[in-house]
């Protein structure tokens, strides 16, 4: 399938072009940081016709090793460029036991967001890191986006928070 281009207009980002249903995960199996790196790469590249699991998967795991993504508070944001994509993707696992992510507050993480960005992208991918990370380090919004139960849920839950910090939230309602 595939992806439209992002959609930026000044700080307007609309995540319905980078996150579909299906990249969003509840009560995601996870063991390790390695092992959530490497299931997510699967799960992007199978809803990707241009990406290979494995490459990007070697991209996610270069971006740890320059330092850990974990924010603290038991959110991670792990991101990487890469080679072939056109588009920007982002996927977002509440996983179903916290793993240690070498956050600098020590935390466990329960809430990552993947994302992926074409090697070409300059500005773009920094404001959705920035608009992701304003709404992940809010306490408000982690307890909501730990409390669904199914996928659907915490799609619509994330989606709206998203949107609500990118002012689409406001717009769509008027």
């Amino acid at each position: 399938m595939t992806r439209l281009p992002l959609t930026i207009a000044g700080n307007m980002i609309d995540f319905r072009s980078i996150l579909r249903p299906s990249l969003t995960r509840s009560s995601f199996p996870a063991s390790s940081k390695k092992r959530v790196l490497e299931q997510a790469a699967e799960v992007i590249a199978t809803g990707s016709s241009d990406l290979i699991s494995r490459q990007l998967f070697d991209q996610l795991m270069a971006r740890e090793r320059l330092g850990s993504t974990g924010l603290g508070e038991g959110v991670a944001l792990p991101h990487c460029r890469l080679d072939g994509t056109r588009s920007i993707i982002g996927a977002f696992l509440h996983l179903a036991s916290p793993i240690d992510f070498d956050s600098d507050d020590g935390e466990p993480v329960d809430l990552i967001f993947v994302l992926v960005v074409p090697s070409e992208a300059e500005g773009a991918h920094l404001d959705v890191l920035k608009n992701v990370a304003r709404v992940l380090g809010d306490p408000t919004s982690r307890e909501r986006l730990r409390a669904p139960t199914d996928d659907t849920d915490l799609y619509s839950n994330l989606l709206d928070l998203l949107e609500r910090a990118t002012g689409l939230g406001e717009r769509s309602e008027s």
